[in-house]
């Protein structure tokens, strides 16, 4: 459930009423945007995290061995939510009046500050201060950035997650039973890549836990593969929105893969 509300409070934030935001400063609203997610957030937790309940904390959680919680899905978790949540504040901020990369910096930032906001006030609960979880949402915030203020690379890599839910749990997003993560390389950006149909390509890296939260038998999988760049099709038919929207979510069936077990 945790990262149902992480998105939930960063929408809020950024699309509430009461402010007529036409008339106030943009940097005023990075600060009102700020200031207001990191006080819903304690507030969320105090009432259902028990935040502030026990002294200070922490804990090595570990990375993606076999005995971790999940595999290291969770820490995967972590990246690709603070890459995501980079770019949308991002591209709110530059809605705003910043510019793209000024928009992007800001929104790597709040995201940062966010997501270990979160993590600190977990270091006064059960959950404790994970030192790994600190250094994905880094990573992911990073990736966000590096990558997003430079055209050269952002045309060429995304980092996507699969989901394929069967809707009997309340939590998708902590579901790692059933999610992938990726790194997707898409051939149309490249310009040695000459050939029309090669355009429409592109190589996958993902990792992906099973078993891990089941009563099954825990396994690790590294996969490649090799799928359609939806995102380019999308464009195509001027469906801006959707294509956007297929740069942080692979669709299932829409790539062959390769997997090994580890």
């Amino acid at each position: 459930m945790r990262y149902l509300v992480i998105l939930c409070l960063f929408v809020f934030p950024v699309t509430a009423s009461g402010f007529d935001w036409q008339q106030i400063p943009k940097e005023k609203k990075v600060v009102y945007a700020n200031a207001a997610g990191l006080a819903v957030i304690t507030g969320w937790g105090i009432a259902n995290w028990d935040y502030f309940s026990t002294a200070p904390s922490a804990k090595k959680e570990g990375w993606f061995a076999g005995n971790t919680k999940e595999g290291g899905a969770d820490k995967l978790g972590h990246f690709y939510t603070s890459y995501a949540l980079s770019h949308f504040l991002g591209h709110t901020y530059e809605n705003w009046g910043y510019s793209p990369r000024q928009g992007l910096k800001l929104g790597a930032l709040s995201a940062f500050a966010m997501m270990n906001g979160m993590e600190l006030g977990d270091s006064f609960s059960d959950y404790g201060f994970s030192y790994e979880d600190f250094t994905m949402n880094a990573l992911g915030c990073a990736a966000a950035y590096f990558i997003g203020s430079r055209p050269e690379l952002d045309k060429k890599i995304d980092f996507r997650i699969e989901y394929r839910p069967r809707f009997d749990t309340a939590d998708v997003f902590t579901d790692y039973e059933r999610q992938k993560f990726l790194v997707a390389l898409k051939l149309d950006g490249f310009e040695q890549v000459t050939h029309p149909l090669f355009k429409y390509l592109e190589l996958h890296l993902g990792y992906y836990a099973r078993g891990f939260s089941s009563h099954g038998t825990p396994e690790r999988t590294l996969y490649a593969g090799i799928g359609v760049n939806l995102s380019r099709i999308l464009n195509g038919f001027s469906l801006n929105r959707l294509s956007t929207l297929t740069r942080f979510i692979q669709v299932p069936y829409s790539y062959i893969e390769l997997d090994k077990s580890l």
